[in-house]
């Protein structure tokens, strides 16, 4: 051990702690791989062994006590950005056969969708433009 420095201990410690990193996806290795970092680079100073190892802790408990609850913050939200039937809703369509609370079709994002009024009693007649409130498998639900 004496042959070897200790920073390069610390690094491949911070290096065997990248794989599971990458096999399990558990960011809190990485986190750990980080807190190895900073102590190799206080052993390359020629700190103390105490000091490296308190580094070591107080970098990689620091790092998940403030990065893990920023992550599962960002993880909880959804996503901005709405994709698919998502994306339709609160959009607008053109009548091209007219709705009813029985059916329709609609022009809606440059393609043509089978619609029903949301309101059974509503009925709108073709060129009319409408709100997509909802999308019911391959029906709009229009008002």
């Amino acid at each position: 051990m004496n042959d070897i420095d200790a920073w390069v201990w610390w690094l491949v410690g911070a290096a065997a702690l990248g794989i599971p990193l990458v096999v399990t996806a558990m960011p809190e290795f990485g986190m750990l791989a980080v807190g190895a970092v900073a102590a190799a680079v206080v052993a390359g100073f020629g700190l103390d062994v105490v000091i490296q190892v308190l580094t070591f802790v107080v970098v990689s408990v620091a790092l998940i006590a403030v990065v893990r609850p920023i992550a599962a913050r960002h993880r909880n939200q959804r996503p901005q950005l709405a994709t698919g039937v998502d994306a339709l809703k609160g959009r607008q369509a053109v009548v091209l056969e007219r709705v009813d609370g029985s059916g329709g079709r609609i022009k809606l994002a440059g393609e043509i969708w089978s619609a029903r009024a949301l309101d059974a009693g509503s009925t709108f007649e073709v060129g009319q433009e409408v709100d997509v409130v909802d999308i019911e498998g391959a029906t709009a639900i229009v008002m």
